[in-house]
């Protein structure tokens, strides 16, 4: 297993449309347990293989409270199959560092998908689950936190990710010099 770098906006690769994952073999379950050991690594409850630059659909998601055991649960080809309800939610995201903003979403889901034993199956969620979900379902997609903010909101952070990335690449810059 191994810790993999998150992809932080503004880079395109996360606007990217995952494809479907056609076989689980070893390499889906070591990609697998890579995203849900950074997932783990950067204190968060969900991650997407096109976060770590992976154009694949499998998403990961705990939403286990730190103080609770592990719960775990691997989507591999999802699909959202209902939605009901409206809730509003505090939503950040590992690709937006230190970004927390109300997001609109569904208050109940049901999906559809395989686990990592390649074996179909359907999930109905609320709450955290549900949010987790739709959240990683969305970066499959290539539909960013963002995408469901205020026209105002999102300029504004997308200025201030689009400067931290380059003060990222200025000090990488010196650093190499």
């Amino acid at each position: 297993m191994a810790i993999r770098t998150i992809l932080h906006f503004p880079d395109k690769r996360l606007r990217e449309k995952a494809q479907p994952v056609t076989f689980i073999d070893d390499e889906i379950r070591t990609l697998v347990n890579d995203m849900a050991e950074t997932m783990y690594a950067a204190s968060g409850c969900g991650l997407a293989a096109t976060q770590i630059g992976v154009p694949k659909r499998i998403f990961v998601v705990d939403p286990a409270a730190k103080d609770e055991p592990s719960q775990l649960m691997v989507f591999i080809n999802p699909e959202i199959v209902a939605r009901s309800g409206e809730a509003i939610w505090e939503e950040g995201c590992l690709s937006f560092p230190s970004v927390n903003e109300e997001i609109k979403r569904a208050k109940r889901v049901k999906i559809r998908a395989l686990g990592l034993d390649g074996k179909p199956f359907e999930l109905e969620a609320e709450g955290l689950l549900a949010v987790a979900i739709q959240h990683e379902h969305d970066h499959l997609d290539g539909v960013l936190m963002i995408d469901r903010m205020s026209m105002l909101k999102r300029k504004m952070i997308t200025r201030k990710m689009e400067k931290r990335a380059q003060r990222g690449n200025r000090n990488q810059s010196e650093a190499s010099t």
